[in-house]
């Protein structure tokens, strides 16, 4: 059993933060790179570790989401970095992507850093594979345009009662 002081850290790409070693970090270090390296977003348009609260059947709830990519204000991803089999991660994102606002993000995405699959989150269909499937900012400002409306509020607390059903299986949330 690793105590905190055995852990090891390394200085987060996005924020310069100290972040300890565990879980998939490395993963969303790869992921954050390629968004700002390769995608060509900037670091301020990278939400690290947002806070998320809520209640669902009565239970509140508080988590932090890996990383949400944003097009101006407009949040236009939720992404969740993984370690494993990435379709076991496609509802977690997706349900994460449907709360995190107002109104749902538009694109849900599960990475290993290697690769990604990515989902509609209103139809919650995959539509694309593979980390070119995330989309650049020129893309991600397109898609930011279009108005999302907020969930109904039955379907609200159910995708919250999906997310925190799977948000409790993660170990180093």
């Amino acid at each position: 059993m690793a105590f905190l002081t055995d852990l090891e850290f390394m200085k987060d790409f996005i924020t310069g933060n100290r972040v300890p070693l565990v879980g998939a970090e490395l993963n969303r270090q790869q992921v954050e790179q390629y968004l700002v390296e390769v995608l060509g977003y900037e670091k301020d348009a990278v939400e690290v570790d947002k806070k998320l609260e809520f209640t669902a059947a009565g239970e509140p709830w508080k988590t932090r989401l890996d990383l949400v990519v944003r097009a101006g204000e407009t949040p236009v991803m939720v992404i969740k970095c993984a370690a494993g089999s990435l379709g076991s991660r496609e509802k977690e994102a997706v349900s994460a992507a449907r709360i995190a606002f107002d109104a749902p993000v538009p694109l849900a995405v599960v990475s290993d850093g290697n690769t990604a699959l990515v989902f509609n989150t209103l139809t919650r269909k995959q539509v694309g594979e593979g980390l070119n499937a995330i989309p650049t900012p020129a893309r991600a400002a397109e898609i930011a345009a279009a108005p999302a409306e907020p969930l109904a509020p039955k379907e609200l607390d159910r995708a919250r009662i999906v997310f925190r059903s799977y948000d409790s299986m993660n170990i180093n949330r």
